[in-house]
């Protein structure tokens, strides 16, 4: 949850510090105080768009700062460790958001800096901020969808999860016959030069870096006459001339003469280097053999460097037209022989291709009617329980319909999905098409929800999605910004009642203007305004009880400076304490049901 928040610069609000009760806060303030500058910290601490507008006149940086407790197995601590940040041993985190007034704008979080996207992704774990925009968004068919996958749970996200899964291969197997049918005569091509060039390298059958072992024996063959020349004078002056010369015994001959004379010596200190000139003699032998063996292999295939030249030749022919070297042309000659197994555009390859998609289509359409069956079912669920909580928000004769329909393919549609014989659009969130529909009143028609119901009624509407929700909703830390809009009278003491049972299972903030709303909170913040030296700022600071009454009063129509007023108040206070109180026993033969 959001243990706390410091607000700088952003706004009116000059320096604020807000600590959150973890369960329901209220943040009140009068018009144009800079109630508003709080929700917008959220948003800025949530990863949101900065605007440089925002920062406060005078001031070159606007800084949130939020501190996060997290329990250290949940995916939000995830997020922060693979950003390489550091957890606290109390389990908290630190996150930062900075705009300066160009607009540019800076995001750390656990002393790091990270991308603005981490901490979007650490809120979307931790806190979920509704509004205006976000009754705006309730009205597009996918958030409709959403309200109801959420409300399912595991019933719709195991089949959802399959279904996405077969249509990844499904979609991919119709683009590939897709372009094999269109784009045959043109692979046909293809395929032909590529065949082509793989019959011409294997009729060479090139050896890797043979082409490099190729020029070092070119060089050699050569240079056979002086190669022949120095090791014949090599093997004479090891061995000695091949005649027997007594005036040219080589070097071998020497050695052995050496041995001769010291073998017969008086005096064993020359007697002992015996050993080491026979082991000389030994390795002079083993070099003349091998000098004598060059200079025959030499001999031995006059003919062999034309061999070789004509190797090359036929190297060359391959590297000019396919590659640098030979490794570069067998390179080639594999990835050819992958482009070609992709290129099959025989009739028994199209036949293939098309049996598959017609079975991927057949798993598809049975996840897909899964998903619809699971999302009807949810959807009449969620409707009467929603229903039931309209009618605790001033809407009683108001009733909410669910309509699960499969939405039709258009003609040409690529991702059309025939089931029980009508083609219907196989979305990547499946073929359904949600709406959520008003009844105003009993005669009513059901209309569109943004259609039959006004502003404040939107609100409720979207307060009561909330409320039952709440079991569903990982998100711990809930903020609403002015969620009872065009609410007055009895409506907002149930608004303040069902935020108050929401606040049981989550930390909820609240900014409203209502008093029927703020009465029921465990923790009230206000925002204050003042003036000093023609300028205006705003703070922060949390009220104590009679501070709390005085508030209350104030928001009555202004009656603050009335005892009517401050005994009006009072009652909300006491009404409000005997409320929750009461559900308190409730909620424990809950937790133990």
């Amino acid at each position: 949850m959001l243990a706390e928040m410091r607000i700088q610069g952003l706004g009116v609000i000059e320096d604020a510090l807000l600590e959150l009760h973890p369960g329901f806060t209220v943040v009140t303030g009068e018009t144009g105080a800079g109630k508003t500058m709080v929700v917008t910290g959220l948003h800025l601490l949530s990863g949101g768009r900065a605007e440089a507008s925002k920062v406060r006149n005078g001031m070159l940086k606007a800084f949130v700062e939020g501190r996060f407790t997290l329990d250290k197995a949940d995916a939000a601590s995830r997020i922060v460790i693979d950003a390489g940040a550091d957890i606290d041993e109390d389990g908290s985190v630190i996150a930062l958001r900075t705009v300066a007034v160009d607009g540019r704008s800076r995001a750390h979080l656990g002393g790091r800096s990270v991308p603005v996207g981490v901490l979007a992704d650490l809120s979307e774990q931790v806190i979920a901020v509704h509004g205006q925009n976000d009754q705006l968004r309730l009205l597009r068919p996918s958030e409709q969808r959403a309200v109801i996958d959420r409300f399912a749970g595991t019933a719709v996200s195991g089949p959802l999860t399959a279904y996405r899964e077969v249509r990844e291969e499904w979609l991919a197997i119709i683009a590939e016959l897709t372009e094999r049918s269109t784009r045959s005569r043109e692979m046909a091509q293809q395929a032909d030069l590529l065949k082509h060039g793989l019959t011409e390298i294997d009729a060479v059958a090139p050896e890797p870096g043979e082409d490099v072992e190729l020029t070092e024996q070119i060089k050699r063959l050569m240079a056979v006459d002086e190669l022949r020349a120095s090791a014949t004078e090599a093997h004479v002056a090891v061995s000695g001339s091949p005649d027997g010369d007594p005036d040219a015994p080589g070097a071998l001959g020497l050695v052995g003469e050496a041995v001769r004379r010291l073998v017969s010596a008086e005096d064993p200190a020359l007697r002992d280097l015996v050993p080491r000139l026979e082991e000389a003699s030994v390795l002079l032998t083993d070099v003349g053999a091998e000098l004598g063996g060059y200079v025959e292999g030499l001999d031995a295939d006059p003919g062999l460097l034309e061999k070789v030249l004509a190797r090359q030749a036929d190297l060359k022919r391959l590297t000019r037209k396919y590659a640098a070297d030979i490794d570069g042309v067998l390179a080639w000659a594999d990835d050819a022989s992958r482009r070609l197994e992709s290129m099959d555009t025989s009739e028994e390859a199209l036949a293939e291709l098309a049996r598959r998609r017609d079975e991927l289509a057949t798993q598809l359409a049975g996840h897909a009617t899964e998903v619809s069956a699971a999302r009807g079912k949810a959807a009449a669920e969620l409707a009467s329980a929603i229903t039931n909580e309209l009618s605790g928000l001033a809407m009683g004769q108001a009733e909410l319909e669910i309509t699960v329909e499969q939405r039709p393919a258009e003609h040409g549609d690529r991702q059309a999905l025939t089931i029980d014989g009508h083609a219907v659009h196989a979305g990547p969130d499946g073929i359904d098409e949600v709406e959520l529909l008003l009844r105003a009143h009993n005669g009513a028609p059901p209309l569109p929800v943004h259609k039959a119901a006004s502003g404040g009624e939107l609100s409720r509407v979207m307060l009561a999605i909330e409320v039952v929700l709440a079991h569903a909703d990982t998100v711990q830390t809930l903020v609403f910004d002015e969620v009872d809009a065009g609410v007055g009278g009895r409506a907002a003491v149930e608004i303040g009642r069902r935020l108050a049972r929401l606040a049981r299972t989550h930390q909820v903030l609240v900014v409203t203007h209502l008093p029927q709303v703020a009465a029921f909170a465990d923790q009230h913040l206000v925002v204050d305004k003042g003036t000093s030296g023609g300028v205006t700022r705003s703070g922060v600071k949390l009220l104590e009880q009679s501070d709390r009454v005085k508030e209350l009063a104030r928001m009555l129509a202004g009656m603050d400076g009335t005892e009517t007023g401050r005994a009006h108040a009072e009652e909300l206070l006491a009404a409000a304490e005997k409320d929750k109180a009461a559900a308190a026993p409730k909620r424990k033969r809950a937790k133990k049901g």
